[in-house]
């Protein structure tokens, strides 16, 4: 009997064994015969699916013996379904047809640069957006992309973050979502802590080095993020994504779709949290985010609703690190007070149409609104009555002139209007020619208020202190062309004309009435060609951008002495290609600045630092990325910028105060470095796949010297550094799943101390020669080795 038992035990696993059956084929374009990579394979009877790879291929492993329904889907094509047998013998040859249904593309290609424009431009699309999506802001997201520094403010990537790009601020970086401007109207920045987790909502992000083509909204001073938001699925799906990593780092994201309903509709939705207590001291995040998405995709027509949100409350640490303390407090904090939070929330919405009209033309036509509060509360010890326009306070015989304060400092703007485009193409396909513009407003209050006060006097909670009101309008229109003057040669022009109306008036935070207008009128051109030779585009390009002064310029600075607009001429050269298993881009810049704004220690009538123009300046470089794939398991890629930066001559104030009397002393300075604009930024990445659904990637990033400012001394200076990250992705395709991801992420695994950023000032103080010379630097650390782990379930 155990015989017999043991007999039939070992026939039962042969046979088990000898039934699971393995299953493969291949996706292709039913019309052009092309392979398509990353076409969705899936089992409706077993719940087990597989994606294409980069050949078309799919393999379906461990299936029973018997009938089986395969449903493949791809974006822009049917859903094709077949009932196979298993065992099935050879390789199924599958073809899609693609669906007569406008895609979104052309919602975003009005602002963009396409492969024979001649600019320099880098394109992350979403598969690699989400291997380093864990939670982190974008600026961190794109560190490895090419001349990109990124930085955080309390250290981990997450809460207040920003980036720079060949050196320019995010102020002088223009951004737009949908082709809709993102910049804040009036400090041209992007404060990407008030969208949280909104990489995860991205399709693809479009990075333009340079002046770039025409874009809406802020000029594109030194290069422009487009971002263009998921489009539709094709299918139904559900995500889940949570993840936790160091600093008590929590992470959880929600995402489902219908699919196309109807053939015509789809819906999509996320809502995600991310809370972090930070690396440096009590600069903890607590972010919520929410998006949703609802279009009608007809043959010739798309109408879209985009709706985003994301509420965030911070606690500060923007002060930075005295230098004293680098070596020893590294997560040191200035702020105490248990609530010196900042507190914002903003709110967009996009209603976008897009259509084809006959066989030659699209249009394009978008409306917005976005809408932002929110306020940052700070302590502040024995303030002055007077700086808050108050009277001092008598008590007795005492007179009290000032006292412990909290105060609370909004925000409270509306910012709307439209932005549009038509684009025709000739039926030979030689011309290319697009027409667009926009229209948009800012209304924006800034008011504070007195919350709590050790000695109250005459006033009552939440008194304003400073009330004031600004209004900008914004208005472009642009023509852009590109003619293939022969087979391989287009020639590109672009032309721009943009106007700017701001008007402000109230009292400032400084007590000071600042009531003023101006008006501004650019004329910003590009011209260019490229030419395609095989598999190499090479290309050169002339532009212009100017740009107005932000907020601040216009209220520290006396009315009547309001800084000049800056120019930039820009000149790009380049060759891009793909051949093989090798592709590259190697390119030279020289931007030429005239009147650059820069802060030099001069102070306006109440002592408040201004920035100045200067005359001349420029940055020149070459920058050069590739990849190459050595073979089927090993990857490597890379990108390197050396570059130039300098300011001609400018003239440097320090303060004094080794006298009775406070004055300024001038210094004057010839080709120094323009702050925070290192020779080299260079990033590495080496990808190694062991096996089909694993993926190991070793990222390097080096950043060279920063100066802190434009006097080129090292004593003012941030330190060259080179970090290390280790990055693991697993994914499996277990029943009832169409897919599991599993992503660990160690940061700075040699355990780097470094600090991208930071400030310094100097002044003189009475010393034993007569005075002495005083520098304070304020650094913000980032964190050593730290970890992030996220799983994804998909349904």
């Amino acid at each position: 009997m155990k015989k017999t038992l043991t007999g039939l035990v070992l026939y039962l696993a042969v046979f088990s064994a000898w039934a699971q059956q393995s299953l493969s084929g291949k996706v292709t374009d039913a019309k052009t015969g092309e392979v398509l990579v990353g076409a969705f394979v899936w089992t409706e009877n077993l719940g087990k699916g597989a994606v294409t790879d980069e050949k078309g291929l799919f393999t379906l492993t461990k299936l029973p013996m018997g009938p089986l329904e395969l449903r493949i889907s791809y974006l822009g094509f049917e859903t094709y379904r077949q009932l196979v047998s298993v065992p099935y013998s050879g390789q199924l040859e599958i073809s899609l047809v693609s669906k007569e249904i406008l895609t979104e593309e052309f919602i975003v290609s009005a602002t963009r640069a396409a492969a024979t424009t001649p600019t320099t431009f880098s394109t992350v699309d979403k598969s690699e957006i989400a291997k380093r999506n864990l939670g982190q802001d974008i600026p961190i997201l794109l560190n490895f992309t090419p001349s990109v520094v990124s930085f955080s403010d309390a250290g981990a990537g997450v809460g207040y973050t920003g980036l720079r790009i060949r050196g320019s601020d995010q102020t002088r970086i223009n951004a737009t979502v949908n082709g809709i401007p993102l910049n804040d109207a009036e400090s041209h920045g992007v404060f990407w802590v008030n969208m949280p987790d909104f990489a995860s909502s991205v399709d693809n992000i479009q990075i333009q080095r340079g002046v770039g083509t025409s874009t809406n909204g802020a000029a594109t001073f030194g290069a422009s993020l487009n971002f263009q938001t998921d489009t539709r699925q094709d299918e139904a799906y559900a995500e889940l994504d949570n993840g936790f990593g160091s600093f008590n780092t929590w992470r959880h994201t929600v995402k489902a779709g219908t699919g196309l309903l109807n053939n015509r509709f789809a819906v999509d939705a996320r809502l995600s949290k991310i809370t972090s207590d930070g690396y440096v001291d009590r600069a903890f995040s607590d972010l919520s985010s929410w998006f949703v998405s609802g279009g009608y995709y007809g043959e010739k027509n798309v109408i879209k609703l985009v709706a985003f949100s994301g509420k965030e409350q911070t606690y500060q640490s923007w002060w930075g690190l005295p230098e004293d303390k680098l070596e020893n407090d590294r997560t040191w904090n200035y702020y105490t007070y248990d609530n010196e939070t900042d507190n914002y929330q903003q709110d967009h919405y996009q209603l976008i149409y897009t259509g084809k009209v006959g066989s030659n033309w699209k249009t394009n036509l978008a409306l917005h609104y976005t809408y932002g509060r929110g306020y940052y509360e700070q302590f502040r010890e024995d303030d002055d009555f007077e700086s808050y326009g108050l009277s001092p306070v008598t008590i007795g015989n005492e007179v009290i002139e000032s006292t412990d304060i909290i105060r609370r400092r909004w925000l409270d703007n509306d910012f709307y209007g439209f932005v549009g485009s038509v684009n025709y193409v000739s039926t030979d396909g030689k011309l290319d020619v697009i027409l667009g513009g926009g229209a948009n407003r800012y209304d924006g209050g800034h008011f504070g208020e007195i919350i709590w006060a050790r000695i109250a006097g005459n006033t009552n909670i939440r008194d304003r202190y400073y009330d004031n009101n600004a209004i900008k309008d914004d208005r472009n229109i642009y023509a852009k062309a590109t003619y293939e003057v022969s087979p391989g040669l287009n020639i590109f022009g672009d032309l721009q004309l943009r106007g700017i109306d701001y008007s402000f008036a109230g009292v400032n935070d400084d007590q000071r009435i600042v009531d003023g207008q101006e008006s501004y009128t650019f004329f910003n051109p590009k011209f260019g060609f490229s030419y395609e030779k095989g598999s190499q585009t090479w290309y050169a390009s002339y532009a212009v951008a100017n740009r107005e002064p932000t907020r601040s310029d216009f209220t520290d600075n006396p009315i009547t002495e309001v800084p000049r607009p800056e120019r930039l001429n820009n000149i790009e050269a380049g060759v891009r290609a793909k051949s093989g298993r090798l592709s590259y881009n190697a390119n030279f810049y020289y931007m030429d600045y005239k009147d650059q704004l820069i802060l030099t220690g001069q102070i306006n009538d109440v002592g408040a630092y201004i920035r100045e123009n200067v005359e001349s300046s420029y940055r020149a470089g070459i920058e050069l990325d590739g990849a190459y794939q050595l073979s089927s398991s090993w990857t490597l890629g890379g990108n390197i910028a050396v570059s130039q930066n300098k300011i001609r001559e400018f003239t440097e104030y320090v303060d004094d105060y080794s006298t009775e009397e406070f004055q300024q002393e001038s210094f004057t300075y010839t080709d120094t470095d323009i702050a925070f604009s290192p020779n080299v930024v260079g990033s590495a990445i080496i990808e190694f796949k062991p096996l089909k659904n694993l993926s190991l990637n070793w990222l390097s990033k080096y950043v060279g010297r920063q100066y802190l400012d434009n006097t080129s001394n090292e004593a003012r200076s941030l330190d060259a550094f080179f970090t290390n990250d280790l990055r693991i992705s697993y994914s499996a395709q277990p029943r009832f799943f169409k897919g599991l991801e599993l992503n660990l992420l160690i940061n700075n695994i040699f355990n780097e101390l470094y600090e991208p950023n930071g400030y310094t000032f100097s002044y003189f103080v009475p010393g034993g020669n007569g005075r002495e010379l005083v520098t304070e630097n304020f650094y913000y650390p980032q964190a050593g080795t730290n970890f992030l782990l996220g799983l994804k379930m998909k349904f």
